[in-house]
């Protein structure tokens, strides 16, 4: 019993002993780990911000930045220096960008990186100097858009960063959010929620109107200014000009003469996003391309981000292209970017499910070329199909 308790007094000392040292050495050497790792954190800010006098790291939990930044450091000199997570091809994108005191980039470079082709290692380079409007003047690299684009992207919002840490204000809205935003102070009873839907007129010229889903009304875009009507096309907008009023509730009327189509069970392809009958009883029909920017190649494709290039097309009854447009695509910059232009999808009109193939492909740009003409192909086994045919 003697030996069990001596045994235990041993063993209470040697840890009481052990836990002294240990925090003893953690006390003499603490300071010296963080001098280290305050050199290490310096020796990176300095790379982006030179002639910096000095870093304090700031507590953003006050501000509303840029969902981007996720460090922000005070330069003694009243720059800044941020560290941003952005997404190219690969979501593990990270920056840090140095800004000066008169809103300026002292320097930018890539931490870390899941990209490609490599490009962002030096393409920050192209930065230094620059303020927002320097930034857009950047080229985009042909071949690698998504990766020079979120890089520009990332310039920009340390930019606005910096404006917002001094004081200043910034509009951090998306393009996407500014529209919705215009759309429903338009039309407050359609609770936020738009659908844009396409028109075609007598001459089969096209046109768009947005569609509130909850059915209380339209809103039709006219250069700046929105003009929000009720769904019997009455205009619920003040201080319209009686051209504009005009104008606006001729689309609304034109919207309500086309027939949206119910192809619920039909069979017909998925990336048929809808199908309207105009007045006139042709087909417009909204279809998905899966181009480059869905599909990439194994080493870039990204799960959940595709891509697909959108596509309107305007067909008679008897399988005539009377117009097609290139709604909005994403593909590579100096390639398959050229389907987004009126040279190439302007090919179509005319064409018919016979000859629609008879156009000039989109050099160095296959994936691209055969997602579009695929997408065309779908239009017509749509009609076929709402015909009654064989798809």
């Amino acid at each position: 019993m003697k030996k069990s308790v001596k045994s235990t007094l041993v063993l209470v000392v040697i840890c009481a002993v052990t836990a002294i040292l240990l925090a003893l050495t953690n006390a003499i050497t603490a300071p010296t780990i963080k001098a280290n790792q305050d050199k290490a954190a310096n020796e990176a800010l300095l790379q982006v911000m030179p002639n910096g006098q000095g870093f304090e790291k700031l507590d953003l939990s006050a501000y509303t930045l840029p969902a981007t930044v996720t460090d922000a450091y005070k330069e003694a000199g009243g720059g800044y220096v941020f560290q941003l997570k952005t997404t190219g091809y690969g979501s593990d994108f990270i920056i840090m960008c140095g800004v000066n005191a008169d809103g300026t980039i002292s320097g930018t470079v890539c931490l870390s990186s899941t990209e490609t082709l490599g490009y962002e290692k030096t393409f920050g380079a192209n930065f230094t100097g620059k303020d927002t409007a320097g930034v857009d003047a950047v080229d985009t690299i042909s071949g690698a858009t998504k990766t020079t684009q979120a890089y520009k992207n990332a310039m920009k919002d340390a930019l606005n960063a910096a404006i917002i840490l001094g004081g200043g204000s910034v509009d951090l809205r998306d393009p996407a959010q500014i529209l919705n935003d215009n759309l429903s102070a338009a039309l407050p009873a359609g609770e936020g929620k738009f659908t844009k839907l396409f028109i075609a007129d007598s001459d089969n010229n096209f046109d768009f109107i947005y569609a509130a889903d909850n059915g209380t009304g339209y809103v039709y875009v006219i250069e700046d200014r929105f003009i929000g009507m009720d769904a019997e096309c009455n205009v619920t907008v003040e201080g319209v000009s009686a051209e504009d009023a005009t104008l606006a509730q001729s689309k609304a009327a034109l919207a309500l003469s086309q027939t949206t189509l119910d192809t619920t069970d039909t069979g017909i392809n998925k990336n048929v996003t809808r199908v309207q009958m105009t007045a006139d009883g042709n087909y417009l029909i909204n279809v998905n391309g899966l181009g480059f920017a869905y599909f990439g190649d194994e080493s870039m494709y990204q799960p959940g981000k595709e891509i697909p290039i959108e596509i309107c097309v305007l067909l008679s009854p008897d399988g005539k292209i009377l117009k097609c447009l290139t709604v909005s695509q994403e593909e590579s910059g100096g390639y398959g970017a050229f389907c987004g232009d009126e040279a190439y999808y302007s090919q179509f009109n005319g064409k018919t499910e016979s000859d629609y193939k008879d156009v000039d492909a989109i050099a160095g740009a296959t994936m691209t070329t055969n997602g579009y003409l695929k997408a065309i192909e779908r239009a017509f086994e749509a009609l076929n199909t709402l015909k009654g045919g064989s798809n």
